[in-house]
């Protein structure tokens, strides 16, 4: 039995993070890149209205679209309703800019941006779903879905009401496959039972499992020496079942040719490649970090409703990955319309309910030190 997308590439050019020239996406770059990725075959290029502030959509145009057939590759985008949206006639418009910035006359994959925690209510309130159903009804879209960064009993949710939605696209990586945080592997599992294919974004953990701390990478280099640490962690995405592609956010030329060196004639993970992952996992879970299972009890009761959980997610990447800048966005994300660390007036309802008996005071003002300067 066949799946939506069964037969693209696994590989997919995420344009989240093009070159830069001055400051600006180099779009002579950016054009070579697209030249090497479409001579091999692989024809998937996603972005979003909101990356690099609508330059994304734009270099799309320039590089992509002006310069191939329409029905040589597949263009898929988002609509972040949540973004600065006041009224469903303003997060209806981010449909049309991004249809007239990229040029591509239509969509082959259209996505509702980041669903989950209270960004999803916009798209309720505003009622994105019937409208982009609408679109897709008018040939602007082919394929209607929506990525997600949440738990999977939301997502179990969500698909169940809205069945119509044909595919999801969700963070998946071996470093968060039992995460308590991210939790990829119940996600992906949810997404399975509801018969939906998988879009994987974060493969690479934004680029953290390229380069493994403390030595961990040797498991990989000691098995195959020239295969790329990177390669692991792309190949462990695109090996499961029911995948459209695995997206990659490729910045150069370099980091292209390395993708598509093992992914132009992909194949699976083989038993003696999963064993080695799964030592890699049990040894990025021994490094030191703030034991939080993401329960959320420590927020039942919190005055000041810090996101306490999502908090600690971002100092352990720090903790695990002694990657300060990537720790510093993901806390930006984390206390987007929420409170920040440094707001904890210390009541200590939060230790009380605590069943790993975190010292979370202490951790949160250690954490406002950290990524609040």
């Amino acid at each position: 039995m066949t799946y939506l997308g069964e037969d693209i590439r696994k590989l997919g050019f995420g344009l989240m993070r093009l070159p830069k020239r001055d400051g600006e996406i180099d779009i002579e770059q950016t054009k070579a890149m697209v030249d090497v990725f479409m001579a091999e075959g692989m024809t998937y290029f996603d972005t979003a209205y909101g990356y690099d502030n609508g330059k994304s959509e734009e270099a799309a145009k320039i590089a992509l679209v002006d310069r191939y057939p329409r029905d040589s590759f597949q263009l898929a985008t988002k609509l972040p309703a949540w973004a600065g949206a006041k009224s469903a006639e303003e997060a209806r418009q981010m449909f049309w800019t991004s249809l007239e910035r990229t040029g591509a006359g239509y969509f082959d994959f259209f996505l509702l941006h980041n669903l989950g925690d209270d960004r999803t209510k916009c798209f309720d309130d505003y009622d994105i779903w019937t409208f982009l159903e609408t679109q897709k009804s008018k040939g602007l879209i082919k394929h209607l879905g929506f990525s997600f960064h949440d738990k999977a009993a939301v997502l179990d949710n969500l698909l169940t009401k809205h069945p119509e939605m044909e595919f999801v696209q969700l963070q998946i990586n071996y470093a968060d496959w039992e995460s308590y945080a991210i939790e990829s592997r119940k996600c992906y599992e949810v997404a399975r039972k509801h018969g939906k294919p998988i879009i994987i974004m974060e493969p690479v953990k934004g680029g953290l499992l390229a380069s493994l701390p403390k030595g961990i990478d040797n498991y990989f280099l000691e098995y195959a020496p020239t295969a790329s640490v990177a390669s692991w962690a792309v190949r462990f995405a695109a090996s499961l079942e029911s995948i459209i592609t695995v997206l990659s956010g490729m910045s150069s030329i370099e980091q292209m040719q390395d993708n598509l060196s093992y992914m132009k004639s992909f194949k699976p993970l083989v038993h003696d490649e999963r064993q080695i992952i799964e030592k890699v996992q049990k040894e990025l879970d021994k490094i030191d970090s703030i034991p939080c299972t993401d329960c959320q009890y420590c927020m039942k009761d919190c005055p000041e409703g810090i996101p306490i959980p999502k908090i600690f997610d971002a100092v352990n990447l720090y903790y695990i990955y002694d990657d300060l800048s990537t720790a510093k966005r993901k806390y930006g994300f984390a206390t987007y319309n929420s409170s920040l660390a440094s707001q904890c007036i210390a009541c200590g309802q939060c230790e009380t309910a605590c069943p790993q008996h975190i010292q979370i005071i202490e951790a949160l003002k250690q954490s406002a030190v950290l990524l609040e300067t």
